[in-house]
């Protein structure tokens, strides 16, 4: 599901850390890990990726059924203990879709909705089960009315329409893909009256205004479209019908039409071919400059009678099965500890690239540590791997499974380690902040494939010279003044969602690590499209299978380290300074919001907007903003002092004493240890979603897959919802305190209590 950029987004530069030694862990086996490298074979990868990838892999499709089949019988072979366990979940398909210009210009036409085979590609031309143009979780109808261009369809822009005077009311609405999540288009369109909605990828952002189109380069061709889920994922992810709990056979189901994250409208992905015809059929104002897109035409907005559609989504609605295949090797001294570690296997079609590229470097991993195993070897703790089916619906094998085993995995569960899709060039990783340094060491050990320096100094360099060349990008600067210095480590990003850590770390509280490399492979061109292929694949993402190899070696390196660690391998100065750095943002936000309010009351009064605004233009004021009251933030004050004290406390202590701990003491500082993630949760949620309890990191509500960090408190001020701040200055503030006496009991096991 995931998109790489072109350079792994790094956030909270303000979490740095010293590489000086620190831990007082044991040097890795660096012997074992060699014989590990030895095993990963990039050539084995491209085989598997062409076997998985040769039919489409939607869910219930007959190929995604033998790739489980596949997957379960080698990780057998490779000496793992195996199952499958199957979910039945809510997943529709489509029975019909039809999008036609009834009136207007260029009326009338009938849009495509299918994708025609790019020469040289033979996988493309394997459509027996491929499924037309359609997004998962919309609501079935059958409307024409006028069209109105919403631009990207975020908030901002329906502020925008109002000034002009456009409502999308009893309209359908088209929206380019980019600048926000999926599927807050058609909900934000749902929200404000749209009978229905339509989003297509314009060159300017998906298409030859950034490269050549494939075949000839990588980017989408002018009849490829984004399929996709807009399950309203910022409610909850999962199965719509089984809020909160398992998709078993035997489930309690709620009916679909009382399904929160279902949507009402029909909603249709098109193609920047199809799209051209709809969008030259407007009238009406021309576009604001920054709507403009790639199309060689006049935007205008329509929301006239001039140009209308007609569009028709029925779906098939049935229940379909998710394989999901669970393989564990035994730890042979803490086996109620595991070490997990997961990457999807279903996709929109043929998935080579998402998500394929990154389940085999797992597979690839996998028939590594099971070799190993035979010769000899047996981790410490339990190594579970997990290949999730149904992640492109909305995360539905890995909810379903994680919500079914919830009080198990709260007691066991030590890590939860995440890949997706995988590319060339740099890497990049997310996840909980007290394993920055952790995973700092790792990247520090893995070889480049292109370059010979390891993975974390060719990224260090990258940060460095984009600091240098991008002066007036002050996160470029800040992030390459960090990277210019070797003696701090490259932070992490926080996570929001949009791949299968989710439930684990913001619903069930589990520390998690997402990974993957990025950048210079290009496969948003084809992203969620009939062209995401092998062939595709190896020519412009992965060229060769090298980095499917070092994707395979960092996460390799994750596992059997975190599985054979004699002591924690967090270091919780780095959370706590992480944190800081959060609270710093917000409260600059909240002096912001404060400011941008009177502000505005200032230039309403003046009549500045009239005198600015081009009196030819249909136009209006913006409306006032709510007053902005200066936010007490003493909570969250003493609740990172308090934090930063722990967490200073626990690293000296493990620096000081941890080579000493006796057996009983690693026992009672592991039992200490794992639990603390689930602190950060509280009961109460977050505001209109209480499925997300983790009070540091969650998907914004109008971001999707991109993280909003103290999200209860950050969303608050950013929305105006005062009284909501305040209430989670407070929830925040005992979550982080929570985790400070956590750290403290750990730290009291350290020096002998």
């Amino acid at each position: 599901m995931t998109i790489r950029s072109r350079l792994p987004a790094l956030l909270c530069a303000c979490a740095l850390g010293a590489l000086a030694p620190f831990s007082a862990q044991a040097a890795p086996d660096k012997a074992l890990e060699a014989r590990f490298d030895a095993l990963i074979d990039p050539a084995l990868m491209g085989s598997w990726l062409k076997t998985m990838s040769a039919q489409p892999i939607h869910v219930g499709a007959p190929h995604n059924k033998a790739n489980a089949e596949m997957t379960l019988a080698q990780f057998k072979s490779w000496g793992w203990d195996a199952k499958m366990e199957v979910f039945q979940v809510l997943y529709p398909t489509p029975l019909e879709v039809k999008l036609e210009l009834v009136t207007g210009p260029g009326a009338p036409f009938k849009a495509t909705l299918s994708e025609p085979p790019i020469p040289g590609d033979d996988t493309s031309t394997r459509i027996k089960d491929e499924l037309p143009a359609y997004v998962a979780f919309q609501g079935d109808g059958d409307v024409t009315a006028p069209l109105v261009y919403v631009n990207y369809g975020m908030p901002a822009d329906y502020d925008a329409l109002e000034r002009l005077g456009i409502s999308v009311k009893g309209k359908i609405a088209i929206a380019r893909y980019g600048a926000g999540w999926r599927g807050l288009k058609p909900k934000l369109a749902q929200e404000h009256g749209a009978v229905g909605a339509i989003i297509y990828s314009d060159p300017r952002d998906d298409g030859y205004s950034t490269d050549d189109v494939y075949p000839r380069g990588a980017a989408r061709p002018p009849g490829g479209f984004q399929r996709g889920s807009v399950a309203d994922m910022t409610t909850f992810p999962g199965d719509p019908t089984t809020p909160g709990y398992g998709s078993t056979k035997d489930a309690k189901r709620v009916s679909r039409q009382d399904a929160e994250t279902i949507l009402k409208i029909p909603t249709l992905p098109i193609s920047y071919g199809d799209a051209q015809v709809l969008l030259k059929a407007l009238t009406g104002p021309v576009a604001p400059a920054a709507w403009r897109g790639g199309l060689p035409i006049t935007y205008h907005v329509g929301g006239g009678d001039d140009a209308k559609v007609h569009l028709k989504v029925l779906s098939d609605w049935s229940l379909k099965p998710a394989w999901n295949v669970i393989a564990t090797l035994k730890g042979r001294e803490r086996p109620d500890e595991w070490v997990m570690r997961g990457n999807h296997r279903d996709g929109w079609v043929f998935g080579a690239s998402d998500p394929l590229s990154g389940h085999v470097a797992m597979m690839n991993e996998a028939k590594a540590l099971g070799a190993l195993a035979k010769a000899g070897w047996k981790p410490k703790r339990t190594i579970v791997y997990t290949s999730w089916d149904a992640e492109e619906p909305m995360l539905l094998g890995s909810t379903e499974w994680a919500e079914t085993h919830a009080a198990e995995l709260k007691k066991k569960a030590v890590i939860y380690i995440n890949s997706d899709s995988n590319g060339r060039g740099f890497l990049g990783v997310g996840g909980s902040h007290a394993y920055q340094h952790f995973v700092n060491q790792v990247s520090a050990d893995v070889t480049d494939p292109q370059t010979g320096v390891s993975v974390r100094d060719r990224l260090r360099a990258a940060l460095a010279v984009q600091g240098v060349e991008q002066p007036a990008n002050p996160r470029a600067t800040a992030l390459g003044r960090i990277a210019a210095d070797p003696s701090l480590d490259l932070p992490i990003d926080a996570l929001g969602s949009g791949s299968d850590y989710s439930s684990f770390l913001q619903h069930l509280g589990l520390a998690a690590i997402n990974l993957g490399f990025g950048g210079e492979g290009e496969s948003g061109g084809v992203y969620h499209s009939a062209y995401d292929t092998y062939e595709h694949h190896s020519r412009f993402v992965d060229p060769g299978h090298a980095y499917a190899g070092a994707l395979a070696k960092v996460a390799g390196r994750m596992v059997m380290r975190l599985a054979d660690a004699e002591t924690p391998q967090q270091r919780y100065g780095d959370f706590a300074a992480t944190v800081a750095g959060y609270l710093t943002e917000v409260k600059a936000l909240a002096d912001n919001r404060r400011d941008e309010a009177m502000a505005r009351t200032r230039l309403l009064a003046a009549g500045a907007y009239r005198l600015a605004d081009d009196p030819t233009v249909s136009r209006g004021d913006p409306p006032p903003l709510a007053p902005s009251p200066k936010l007490d933030f003493a909570a969250m004050d003493a609740g990172l002092a308090r934090l930063e004290v722990a967490a200073a406390s626990f690293d000296m202590a493990l620096a000081s004493k941890g080579a000493n701990l006796t057996p009983a003491q690693k026992s009672r500082l592991d039992a200490a240890i794992l639990p603390l993630e689930q602190r950060l949760l509280r009961e109460k949620g977050l505001p209109f979603r209480p499925w997300y309890k983790n009070m540091i990191y969650a998907p914004g509500r109008f971001t999707g897959y991109g993280a909003k960090t103290l999200p209860g408190i950050r969303e608050a001020i950013e929305e105006r919802r005062f009284d909501d701040a305040t209430t989670y200055i407070a929830l925040t503030a005992l979550a982080i305190t929570d985790y400070a006496t956590g750290l403290d009991a750990a730290t009291a096991v350290i020096n002998g209590g």
